[in-house]
């Protein structure tokens, strides 16, 4: 099989989430065996399970959502802190120490991080979840250090006002605060998800060998 990711062993974690699907369709597209898990991984051994279950990984794409309250800082309690951290945080960490020895010792390998825009702009109503997607992007700048040493890179997306069921579902497009939302993108649309998942190629195939611990804003402008 052909393509740019011809023979390499791909992991889609949440892949009936945010934008999983595409991921999965895309990058097989271009020649992966992909390996869509949509298992819970806020069950602490899950992540560990599903790496072992896979066994070679050259690319490691963590794909991890949540759906968000809309609560203000001050009515956010501690267990929707921890349902943020369980969804988002704590998934990525076991996932990466899973999947990181043997990326090492082949010397080769790809982790990449679906990250959110929300992280890198403030954005009212979303503060925990917003510190749960800050929370991976200073993970990915530090272990990426530590990874590059082994030709092992690690990157992320920050991605928002792209179409997928988890954040932006048709009901919600139709609401008056989605299209005041829709005022602060430049470029006036949302993206399609498969537009997002072929961002990501970059990031899983060679074109990524020199490109370590950086967070990469697809927000239609809305960051810049």
């Amino acid at each position: 099989m052909t393509g740019r990711l011809a023979g390499r062993r791909v992991v889609v974690t949440d892949c009936n989430e945010l934008i999983g699907p595409e991921i999965v369709d895309v990058f097989t597209e271009e020649g992966a065996e992909v390996l869509a898990d949509s298992r819970d991984l806020t069950v602490p051994d899950a992540a560990a399970a599903l790496i072992e279950e896979a066994g070679r990984v050259d690319v490691l794409v963590a794909n991890l959502a949540v759906r968000v309250s809309g609560n203000f800082a001050h009515e956010s309690d501690d267990a929707e802190l921890d349902l943020m951290l369980d969804r988002l945080m704590r998934p990525l960490h076991r996932l990466t120490r899973a999947v990181l020895p043997q990326m090492m010792a082949r010397r080769q390998g790809k982790i990449v991080v679906v990250g959110a825009g929300a992280a890198l702009r403030g954005v009212p109503r979303r503060s925990v979840y917003s510190a749960a997607r800050a929370a991976q992007h200073g993970y990915v700048r530090s272990v990426a250090v530590e990874a590059a040493l082994h030709n092992v890179q690690i990157n992320a997306t920050a991605q928002t006002f792209v179409e997928n069921p988890t954040y932006f579902p048709p009901h919600y497009q139709q609401t008056e605060e989605f299209k005041e939302r829709m005022k602060n993108v430049p470029a006036g649309r949302l993206a399609s998800a498969q537009e997002a998942a072929r961002f990501l190629l970059t990031l899983a195939g060679r074109e990524s060998d020199f490109i370590v611990g950086q967070i990469f804003p697809f927000t239609g402008g809305w960051v810049q």
